[in-house]
């Protein structure tokens, strides 16, 4: 198409490593930055040979990255420069940091170039956001960033049987922990405390379980601060080792402390079970 003004200029121009002439020798590998590099056709070239340019495709030829002179080159000859012009008709390979994350079309993954799996060592190319601009990382450490954990999370029980008075609501002793990611369990208060910028919603689960004892009533429950009851289960009358337990979803606030009791009107003080089995009180934040 005409143009007006200067006609744009399109190619992957590069100028190749020196080449040092070898006595007796015509062929000579072409590379940029140490790198082979193949050239469309001689036509696409232009090599300078003590000082004369050479006619393409008679004083020398191009297959790969190999150059081949027309007759062999001796002592004192020079290879001046040789510049590669790309193809001069297409835009064929752009040239090294021509190619903007603006160029990159939704369509550039096809199911022809689609991987349906990945090791953990391969690359996987993302857009920073912040920086408007397209990085890479390895598959094991993008899934390391991906999702969110199901933390913090805690799981303690009770260490050794408890034992429990009549008419009294009793914090359970549960002196042994399993899980404790952010170290909000404290086993000589036996209560979790919400850690810092943690608030949000937690899956609860809790159980106790009676040592064979009539009970008349017999309760367990968790309370936040003291005051809120997050939940409960009641086992009525009948003697025997069966478990009170439960489970919910509570919303719960940075700095909130949660605990786990037992209550029971026996008449005498009774054991409670120890044993991750038995008697149990743990959580975890859900991700939202």
């Amino acid at each position: 198409m005409p143009y007006i003004g200067k006609t744009p200029t399109v190619g992957n121009f590069q100028v190749c490593d020196a080449i040092s002439v070898v006595n007796g020798q015509a062929a000579y590998t072409l590379q940029v930055g140490g790198v082979n590099v193949a050239p469309e056709s001689a036509n696409h070239m232009l090599v300078s040979l003590n000082g004369i340019l050479q006619k393409p495709g008679s004083s020398f030829t191009i297959s790969g990255s190999t150059m081949t002179f027309a007759s062999n080159l001796a002592t004192g000859d020079v290879i001046d420069f040789v510049q590669i012009l790309g193809n001069v008709l297409d835009l064929g390979q752009p040239s090294d940091n021509t190619v903007t994350a603006a160029k990159l079309a939704t369509t550039s993954i096809t199911g022809q170039t689609a991987e349906t799996s990945a090791a953990d060592a391969d690359t996987i190319l993302i857009h920073d956001d912040s920086a408007s601009a397209l990085r890479k990382m390895t598959r094991s450490n993008f899934l390391s960033g991906v999702g969110g954990t199901n933390t913090p999370s805690f799981f303690a029980h009770l260490g050794s049987n408890q034992s429990i008075s009549t008419g009294t609501h009793t914090t359970v002793a549960l002196s042994t922990e399993l899980i404790d990611t952010a170290s909000g369990f404290d086993t000589s208060t036996y209560k979790y405390t919400i850690p810092s910028n943690q608030g949000g919603k937690y899956y609860l689960t809790a159980q106790v379980r009676r040592e064979n004892f009539t009970p008349g009533r017999f309760n367990m429950y968790v309370l936040n601060n003291n005051s809120s009851n997050l939940m409960s289960v009641e086992v009525a009358g009948g003697s025997g080792y069966d478990a009170a337990g439960n489970s919910t979803i509570a919303s719960l606030s940075a700095g909130d402390v949660i605990h786990l009791l037992i209550y029971h009107t026996n008449g005498n003080s009774q054991s409670i079970m120890s044993g991750k089995e038995n008697t149990y009180f743990g959580g975890f934040k859900l991700i939202e």
